[in-house]
């Protein structure tokens, strides 16, 4: 085995951790996150598929398609390459630890797949450790190995993956500019104060006047009370 995958199996012998979600009071099973134990991790048949003479094997339903320049050669079915099962996707497909020169005991040449339905392969990592991260990245959510394929995942998961995975599943946004996730506020819109007091009518206040009583004016004389006529000033 890889030093990884071996350091693994050293620390517990598999994986399986399942979560669900409860919708309008059912509680439905959702992520599935396994890695067969090692009496599990069997060797993928390459056997006859029916026990007739001259029947097909997995070997004759190989394409010619030997990969392009992005992705490794893919694995076959005859002694070309040793392939364990790791994970059977609820029956999705299979995810497969692929010994690419047809001999276990060189770990340094082993990859990590997944064979969809059609049995077309497609790859995933090329360590161990690398499928470990992704699958705890995708949360085990429906058919998330589908990410990696031409034809992507079906529209049902489509919907999980934008509930609870939705930077994962729009990889576009990574490719956009950073400022794309910068929240743009105008604060004069956003602190824009509300509670204006209205203007109040009547005559204004000239500037620099005073509350309250101001200095006292000089009296008015007064006519005197006393006899004869009053003077005029």
């Amino acid at each position: 085995m890889p030093e990884d995958m071996r350091n693994f199996y050293l620390m517990t012998n598999g994986f399986r951790m399942t979560w669900n979600v409860k919708l309008d009071e059912n509680i439905i099973p959702l992520g599935s996150m396994v890695i067969n134990g090692i009496s599990k991790l069997t060797q993928l048949s390459q056997s006859s598929l029916y026990s007739l003479p001259n029947a097909p094997t997995l070997a004759d339903l190989e394409d010619d398609d030997e990969g392009n320049e992005d992705q490794p050669e893919k694995p076959h079915f005859d002694s070309r390459s040793v392939i364990f099962e790791l994970d059977s996707c609820n029956g999705n497909g299979k995810v497969c630890l692929v010994y690419k020169n047809g001999k276990p005991g060189l770990p340094h040449d082993t990859e990590i797949w997944f064979l969809d339905r059609a049995l077309y392969w497609h790859f995933l990592t090329d360590t161990f450790t690398a499928y470990y991260r992704l699958l705890i990245t995708h949360l085990g959510l429906p058919q998330w190995q589908y990410a990696f394929t031409s034809y992507g995942i079906s529209p049902q998961a489509k919907q999980w993956f934008s509930m609870y995975k939705p930077v994962t599943y729009n990889t576009d946004l990574l490719t956009e500019e950073s400022e794309s996730f910068v929240n743009k506020l105008d604060p004069s819109k956003v602190f824009k104060n509300k509670l204006s007091v209205p203007k109040k009518k009547g005559t204004v206040q000239p500037a620099g006047a005073q509350k309250g009583p101001g200095p006292s004016a000089p009296p008015t004389p007064k006519p005197s009370s006393g006899s004869g006529n009053p003077v005029r000033k």
